[in-house]
């Protein structure tokens, strides 16, 4: 859990180097995280990336699309999530009752939409 005023993309590589992937697992990462340094994070722990390009890449590298397509998945799911309103205001003072919000949340989304 983060703050709400601080950027995603400190506590996105946080969340890289507290896994290690055996299998060599697909990392999907939004093109905000497609500096040098997160690819070498990720390919450090084991993470096969799929990072799209920015336009303005000088270096590109290649990555598999079909793969990539499934982070609007993702992406659903937060929007699906945000429409819970104790989650999007998110008055509660405690992080472990605002992740057991986000977990009751997921919950009635499986259940009911």
């Amino acid at each position: 859990m983060s703050s709400g005023n601080s950027y995603d993309i400190p506590e996105g590589k946080k969340l890289i180097e507290s896994i290690y992937s055996k299998n060599n697992n697909y990392l999907l990462i939004d093109r905000a995280y497609e500096a040098n340094k997160t690819l070498v994070l990720a390919k450090n722990h084991g993470f096969n990336t799929v990072i799209p390009l920015k336009k303005n890449r000088k270096l590109p590298w290649s990555y598999i699309r079909h793969l990539y397509k499934h982070h609007n998945n993702i992406e659903r799911s937060f929007l699906r999530l945000k429409r819970f309103r104790k989650v999007f205001t998110r008055y509660d003072k405690l992080d472990s009752v605002f992740i057991s919000t986000i977990s009751l949340a997921f919950i009635f989304d499986l259940l009911f939409m």
